[in-house]
């Protein structure tokens, strides 16, 4: 009904163009103007960006922030529980894979007993984990308890390792370096893994991040 509305619309002005003198070309044909108003009804009629909730995840409906970044609660986190903000020591267990790839799964600290430990707003941690857990204008911070999935573009990831001068920030823990990073001591199947897709100066872009991100409370 949109459609055939605004296609007598466009029809309608450019008849009115015509017979006004606006349009000044004596051979305009009948075809002419009907393909003149099917291309402004073609722009007119454009399907809509994809909704907020539009993009799922393993059953999970995603919401996409400003940002980029794409989220969803598995489980919120505790009622009565308050926010975490910057300055705070942050504690998490995280499942992190990648977007692209054979083997997605790069790896988990779940069964390692570590959790992944620091301080909030320090510039040691990527920016879409910061972000998923502090919130921001369109995404809500996450509670102790909680567990978020999250989707995050390499503008918030890892994309300065990859285009750093020297490979020696692709170490946990190392000067300019951004984490989490899988130790690359204890399992460097999964650091390797990492680094083929987020520290590789030969690829020339980095696909997206998977993170399931479990927040604890003081810890």
């Amino acid at each position: 009904m949109t459609t055939m509305v605004l296609s007598s619309l466009v029809l309608l002005l450019v008849l009115l163009s015509y017979t006004n003198g606006l349009v000044h070309n004596p051979k305009l044909t009948r075809r002419a103007i009907l393909s003149s108003a099917g291309s402004s009804v073609a722009v007119l009629s454009l399907d809509p960006p994809q909704s907020a909730s539009a993009v799922v995840s393993n059953g999970l409906p995603l919401t996409v922030s400003s940002s980029g970044l794409k989220w969803a609660d598995a489980r919120i986190g505790k009622s009565g529980q308050q926010p975490l903000s910057i300055g705070q020591t942050c504690s998490i267990d995280y499942s992190i894979a990648s977007t692209a790839g054979r083997f997605p799964q790069i790896y988990s600290t779940k069964d390692t007993g570590a959790p992944y430990r620091w301080t909030l707003g320090d510039g040691s941690t990527i920016q879409g984990i910061e972000m998923s857990i502090l919130g921001t204008s369109d995404i809500p911070p996450m509670l102790p308890g909680g567990i978020r999935r999250v989707i995050v573009p390499a503008s918030l990831g890892y994309d300065k390792l990859r285009t750093a001068k020297s490979n020696k920030v692709c170490v946990s823990g190392a000067e300019n370096s951004v984490n989490p990073i899988p130790p690359k001591e204890q399992d460097y199947e999964a650091y390797q893994r990492w680094y083929s897709f987020y520290c590789n100066p030969r690829i020339p872009y980095q696909p997206d991040l998977v993170l399931d991100i479990k927040l604890y409370g003081k810890r």
